[in-house]
C-alpha cells in the first residue's frame, strides 16, 4: 500500500534551494532512513510533507490524498526543536497530546513512558537531553498514524538512551504504516533501516533496497555515506 508520493517537489529561500525535484513513493511495512549531512535538506523535506512548509513547485499525496488538513491527520512528525513548555510535566504533556490529536493512545503513552524510565510526575525542565529525547519519541509513537517522521532522534543522546529509541521505532513500525527516520548516525540506524534515501544538497542522490544497495555497492551503507558525503 503506497502511504507517500512525492512528486517533483522544491523549496527554496531566497535564491538557495533546499529541497529540489524530489520524487518518493513510500509503502507501507517498511523504515526508511533520510540520510545526510546538516543543511543537505532533511528536516525542510520532512516539514513539508507535515505541511508545515509550502513547496514551491511539486505534489504531495498521503493515502492517495493531497496534502490538506485530513491527510496530514495521517502523519506523526518529531522536529529537532524542543516543542514542550518547561513548566509542562510528564503527564501534562500526554494530556496536552491527548487533546490536541484524536488518535493518541494514552494508554499507549503510558506503557512507552514506563518503556523509557521515565515518571509522569517529571517536569520537562528538569530532563536531561536524553531524557526529553525519549519524551517526545514516547508522545510521537503514542499516536496512532500512517506515517511516522523523526527527525533526528538520536542526536546528542547516550548509547543507552539510544538502544531504547531504537527498539521502541522496530516495536511500533508494522505493515500499516511507515517510518521515515532522518539521522547522520548511520552506522547505528543501519541495522533497522528497509530502505534508505541519501539526501545532498537538496537533491536526492541515491535511493534504494538497502541490501540491493550494499550488493551492487560491495559496502555497507554507512561506508557509501562517507564516500557520497566526503566533500559535504
Amino acid at each position: 500500500m503506497s502511504i507517500l508520493q512525492v512528486q517533483n517537489l522544491s523549496k527554496a529561500f531566497g535564491n538557495k534551494y533546499a529541497v529540489r525535484n524530489v520524487n518518493l513513493a513510500l509503502t507501507a511495512g517498511k523504515i526508511y532512513g533520510l540520510v545526510g549531512p546538516n543543511g543537505s535538506g532533511k528536516s525542510t523535506l520532512m516539514k513539508m510533507i507535515a505541511g508545515l512548509f509550502y513547496p514551491n513547485s511539486g505534489s504531495i499525496m498521503i493515502m492517495n490524498q493531497k496534502l490538506n488538513i485530513e491527510s496530514k491527520e495521517h502523519v506523526s512528525y518529531m522536529s529537532t526543536e524542543p516543542y514542550f513548555y518547561n513548566y509542562m510535566s510528564i503527564k501534562t504533556v500526554g494530556d496536552f497530546h491527548a487533546d490536541f490529536y484524536k488518535d493518541f493512545d494514552m494508554n499507549e503513552y503510558i506503557r512507552l513512558i514506563q518503556f523509557m524510565e521515565l515518571d509522569m510526575s517529571m517536569k520537562v525542565n528538569n530532563l536531561s537531553s536524553g531524557m526529553a529525547a525519549k519524551l517526545k519519541i514516547a508522545a510521537n509513537l503514542s499516536r496512532k498514524t500512517k506515517l511516522y517522521m523523526l527527525d533526528e532522534p538520536l542526536n546528542g543522546i547516550d548509547l543507552v538512551a539510544r538502544k531504547k529509541i531504537i527498539s521502541a521505532i522496530i516495536e511500533k513500525s508494522n505493515d500499516d504504516n511507515i517510518m521515515m527516520i532522518s539521522s547522520h548516525l548511520i552506522e547505528e540506524m543501519e541495522k533497522i533501516l528497509d530502505e534508505v534515501i541519501f539526501i545532498k544538497n537538496g537533491d536526492v542522490v541515491l535511493l534504494g533496497e538497502c541490501e540491493k544497495i550494499r550488493e551492487e555497492h560491495k559496502k555497507s551503507i554507512a561506508d557509501l555515506y562517507l564516500e557520497v558525503y566526503a566533500n559535504a
